[in-house]
């Protein structure tokens, strides 16, 4: 009996630990991915990923909760690929209360198996919109892009068997409706609440695998929230135009630093670091060069006024051209894509400020009279120790100086430094000889 209990104990702790074990498989999770915001290289790398390795998991489905203004073709066409090639079925939910589905989300969208809207949201305006260094595409090339497009979207709402006229429209004309409208049109599957409601509507509904109808149970599904890394998060981040700009103006004054004062070393380490992190973030997004170049020109506007004389206008051009080239710097009509205005005015004020402020500190420490070393001998008064008949010696800075001088000096005599000769010999003149002549008065006629 003794030996029959601790099997029977060890029995009962793996049947205990089998279900536990059961649980945690992929058939019964879905794996939760929530993207607000635009759709750049960053979200379309992580959402790929993610339903890799859910396939390779086995798990359930991937529910994608949507918020987003658009982003960019080649990062939105990467993410659709990846749910096209899914094995697994994948769910874009457009959430929560008041999101939307513009511009890429539209077409990210009507590639899911089951495309799902709360109530309050919409979706629409999937025009593509010419981005790039200044240089506006003609109408033939916009013509080539629309088309493109429109073909996209269609096709991809004729695979899962969505409306196909509402899709093109979407692309031609921007478009836009609301969750109900969306339903009406058969652009969308259905209108969920939350994610509750979601899966409890999904359950028994029918997709589409290698030809074959398969039915998506979702009644004992278990939602998995998964969140992007913390490089991930800080690469998302720095999609955003605003933080790009501001890494920018951050290296470009840790460069300016670093200039002016040579040997400090961490700003312009700091500013290094901001221009190569600047640089990923501008990969990603519509620049306009010549606001670069214009921003770059007021760098060198603001080094030249340390180096020229210009009274301040220099500086006054550099923060003009500063203005106008972070105006500039972002070419795009998207409104997500571009640089807040009251972000430009903080920042050019500041820059503008501190960089004045340094170019000050610079030139007034350069009028500065030097106080040490060799040149700081120069305008140093001391006394003739013994008479100078060309040569002698003189007490100055609390020592005794070998000195010269043009004229016969005699001992005891006031003298003043004028230079320091070859071999730390001063050259001295005497300070009586001036005060005498600044005495004599003119003669009366």
């Amino acid at each position: 009996m003794n030996k029959i209990a601790p099997c029977i104990i060890l029995s009962l702790i793996l049947f205990a630990g089998s279900p536990a074990s059961s649980g945690s498989t992929g058939e019964s999770i879905i794996r939760h991915l929530n993207i607000a915001s635009s759709i750049n290289p960053v979200t379309a790398s992580f959402i790929d990923e993610q339903i890799k390795t859910a396939n390779r998991n086995s798990e359930r489905a991937i529910l994608i909760q949507l918020d987003t203004p658009g982003g960019l073709d080649t990062a939105m066409r990467d993410i659709i690929q990846a749910e096209l090639n899914s094995m697994i079925p994948i769910i874009v939910y457009v959430a929560p209360q008041g999101a939307r589905a513009a511009s890429a989300g539209v077409l990210i969208t009507l590639a899911a198996d089951f495309a799902v809207m709360a109530p309050g949201t919409n979706i629409g305006a999937a025009h593509p919109v010419a981005i790039g260094a200044g240089n506006q595409p003609d109408s033939t090339m916009m013509e080539k892009v629309e088309n493109d497009a429109a073909a996209y979207a269609r096709s991809l709402a004729q695979k899962r068997g969505r409306n196909q006229d509402w899709a093109e429209q979407a692309v031609r004309e921007s478009v836009s409706i609301s969750a109900e409208e969306a339903l009406e049109l058969s652009v969308i599957d259905l209108i969920a609440d939350n994610t509750k409601s979601l899966m409890k509507q999904l359950d028994g509904y029918k997709y589409i695998r290698a030809g074959k109808t398969q039915i998506f149970h979702s009644s004992d599904a278990v939602l998995e929230p998964v969140e992007m890394n913390w490089r991930q998060k800080i690469l998302n981040a720095l999609s955003n135009p605003n933080i790009a700009y501001l890494l920018m103006m951050l290296g470009i004054i840790g460069i300016f630093f670093e200039i002016s004062q040579p040997g400090a070393v961490f700003p312009g380490a700091i500013g290094a670091i901001a221009i190569l992190l600047a640089l990923f973030a501008f990969s990603s997004l519509p620049v306009n060069y010549i606001g670069v170049l214009l921003i770059l020109l007021a760098i060198v506007l603001f080094i030249l006024e340390v180096k020229v004389v210009s009274y301040g206008m220099l500086a006054v051009g550099g923060i003009i051209s500063m203005a106008f080239g972070s105006l500039m710097l972002i070419d795009s009509s998207e409104p997500y894509l571009q640089i807040s205005r009251a972000v430009i005015a903080a920042t050019v004020t500041v820059s503008a400020g501190f960089i004045t402020f340094a170019t000050w500190m610079v030139i007034r420490t350069q009028r500065r009279p030097i106080t040490s070393g060799q040149e700081g001998m120069i305008g140093k008064t001391g006394e003739a120790i013994e008479p100078i008949n060309g040569k002698g010696r003189v007490f100055v800075h609390g020592e005794d100086w070998q000195a010269c001088s043009d004229q016969p000096i005699q001992a005891g005599a006031d003298i003043e430094v004028v230079r320091v000769m070859d071999g730390l010999i001063l050259k001295v003149k005497a300070i009586e000889t001036i005060s005498s002549m600044e005495k004599i008065e003119p003669k009366e006629d």
